[in-house]
């Protein structure tokens, strides 16, 4: 209905190998406080994009995305975030929408992460759905999420999923 937020939240299996990929958008009329939302989880994602590095650290990642939501003043659950992917959807390490830079595991070039900040407008509180998926924020209000599959190179990030 106009005004509905979408987000489509989408893996993939290719040979054996698994991507995945999340776009948050408006149905119709657009609210500039939802914009603004989505914006921000896009930026997070470039941050922590770039954060991708060989010898890098995990916490570089988290606190480049991190740093955006907390400077555009949204919460960040930590429980939910982005991902190692290989053969299966959800593999090691765990990469919090939150951090400290310089701390977790050391990147390196082969390594294949999700990266995915989601936030909201109220609560950084999420409940999972009964399907076992579909996150919601614990107050009802609108979220956002956006998504991509990154490979980790010695010539730098790459996405993986980009179109």
């Amino acid at each position: 209905a106009d005004g509905d937020v979408l987000t489509m939240d989408l893996a993939v299996s290719i040979d054996g190998w698994v991507a995945d990929a999340a776009v948050t958008t408006q149905v119709g009329t657009v609210d500039d406080e939802v914009s603004a939302l989505i914006d921000s989880t896009r930026r997070a994602l470039a941050a922590g994009i770039e954060k991708a590095v060989p010898q890098g650290r995990l916490g570089d990642i988290s606190a480049a995305i991190g740093a955006v939501a907390h400077a555009d003043g949204y919460r960040v659950n930590t429980d939910f975030g982005g991902h190692g992917l290989g053969r299966t959807m959800h593999e090691d390490p765990h990469i919090p929408n939150t951090g400290r830079a310089g701390r977790g595991i050391r990147l390196r070039s082969g390594m294949v992460l999700a990266l995915e900040p989601w936030w909201g407008l109220g609560t950084d509180e999420l409940v999972v759905d009964p399907d076992g998926w579909t996150l919601r924020l614990a107050d009802g209000r609108v979220g956002a999420h956006t998504e991509h599959t990154v490979a980790i190179t010695d010539e730098g990030p790459r996405i993986l999923t980009g179109v």
